[in-house]
């Protein structure tokens, strides 16, 4: 049995609970002590839409302070909230097995997004969600929501709206796809860069908590997230800009393909492409490339 302590830094939600408890699991069951330190983020206190209040970063800034702080020795973050430009003294060690990479709609009324009547009330506080959702329906009534899954829900749940969209990933590991009415294809609703997947970051100088974390790596899961970040960080554009992304693996070929769309969802413009899976990196940004070449940049100004 080790004698190192594995100081976890998590925020308090319910989901980063899950998560972070779930890692300190799979350590322990390695033989690895872990304590669990719970850090309040700039998204947990403040209000109002992501996109106004700061957006990029407000859930993993403070966890990534503490890191160099020396306060925590892992945080595990949702990587679809984590930006790409981060400091160089910090590194994600592992990337776990990914979960379900698509988003759900929600809804006490309707079995698909096609069973809503006209104007009805939608959900989300996603810029990539509501680009997407006014490029099917344009005719929708998409509102802003804020807080935890439990506190959407329970929004969703008074009569607020007629449905909402959450992540998938978020409500199978909190056992609630009961109330997955429809989970959306990638044709109709392509998901966020790093969505459904765990990103533990570490500092990078600290050798022996990155060896600890090996055995949660899951290559391919890695892989992915790697060109999707890739590709995000090509087009320089925030993990709140209207940018999706999927990649599917087959052999030892990648293939990643990239979507941005206007925010006003009139406009969506694609690029595809594939190499093998080691140059993930290079993948990744040669989408961006492409997606630049057709304009993208335009729809990315803040």
């Amino acid at each position: 049995m080790s004698t190192q302590v594995i100081r976890l830094g998590t925020r308090g939600s319910q989901l980063a609970m899950w998560q972070s408890t779930w890692v300190a699991q799979q350590l322990e069951s390695r033989g690895l002590a872990v304590e669990l330190i719970r850090i309040q983020t700039d998204g947990d206190v403040q209000t109002g839409p992501l996109a106004q209040i700061g957006g990029q970063g407000l859930f993993t800034k403070r966890l990534q302070q503490a890191l160099l702080d020396n306060e925590i020795d892992l945080a595990v973050h949702s990587l679809k909230d984590l930006p790409t430009h981060t400091d160089p003294r910090l590194t994600i060690a592992a990337v776990p097995t990914r979960e379900c990479p698509f988003d759900s709609l929600v809804s006490n009324q309707a079995r698909c997004l096609d069973d809503l009547p006209e104007r009805a009330i939608v959900g989300t506080g996603s810029v990539r969600r509501i680009a997407q959702l006014k490029y099917i329906r344009p005719d929708l009534d998409i509102r802003d929501i804020r807080g935890n899954i439990d506190t959407r829900i329970s929004k969703l749940d008074a009569g607020e709206f007629d449905a909402i969209v959450l992540a998938s990933a978020g409500l199978l590991r909190l056992s609630l796809a009961d109330r997955i009415a429809y989970q959306f294809q990638v044709e109709e609703m392509a998901p966020a860069v790093g969505q459904g997947a765990l990103g533990l970051e570490t500092r990078r100088d600290d050798g022996v908590t990155r060896q600890s974390l090996e055995p949660l790596n899951d290559p391919v899961s890695f892989c992915q997230v790697s060109a999707e970040r890739s590709l995000l960080q090509t087009l320089q554009a925030g993990c709140l800009a209207p940018v999706a992304a999927w990649t599917e693996i087959e052999g030892d070929q990648l293939s990643l393909t990239g979507f941005v769309l206007s925010p006003d969802g009139r406009t969506k413009i694609e690029s595809r492409q594939t190499l093998p899976a080691s140059h993930s990196m290079e993948l990744g940004n040669q989408v961006g490339q492409q997606l630049k070449e057709q304009g993208a940049e335009e729809f990315l100004k803040r």
